[in-house]
């Protein structure tokens, strides 16, 4: 292990790192995930890092109304992020479809059928507080023995 990687994962080790995709929303939830990173909520406060980069990131935050387009590309991008980690559904059309769950439409609600979902957020759209504290939550559950496991 390279000194750049001890120094990474000594880094890591102490903050959560986020990165989010949308499959198809409204926007209301990015939004809302905009303004936690705003100085009123200001997650970074936290340890909480959004990286655009799933390669970098230990929890995938999931907005919108999973369709069936997003199948393998969700899958992919689930399966760049390195362990452990964890994914969180924001907003109700990731849960249960929302306003678009409709009969007959490309919508395949929910999104915890194609990958692991950690914790899940309801509101339409649900408030920052909230999804900050959905992400504080999952916290020990994905870096239960993180230090133990890099010495």
């Amino acid at each position: 292990m390279t000194l750049l990687q001890r120094i990474k994962d000594l880094v890591r080790s102490r903050s959560i790192h986020v990165s989010y995709v949308d499959v198809g929303s409204c926007n209301g939830c990015d939004i809302e995930i905009l303004a936690c990173l705003a100085p009123r909520y200001d997650i970074e406060q936290y340890g909480i890092y959004v990286h655009n980069n799933p390669r970098e990131a230990d929890v995938l935050l999931v907005v919108g109304a999973f369709t069936l387009g997003w199948e393998e590309k969700l899958k992919m991008v689930w399966d760049k992020i390195p362990e452990p980690k964890a994914a969180i559904a924001i907003g109700n059309c990731p849960i249960s479809g929302g306003v678009f769950d409709r009969r007959g439409s490309y919508v395949d609600p929910p999104v915890s059928k194609h990958i692991p979902i950690a914790a899940e957020v309801p509101g339409c759209p649900p408030r920052p507080t909230e999804i900050l504290s959905a992400i504080l939550s999952i916290r020990d559950t994905v870096f239960a023995g993180w230090e133990v496991k890099q010495r």
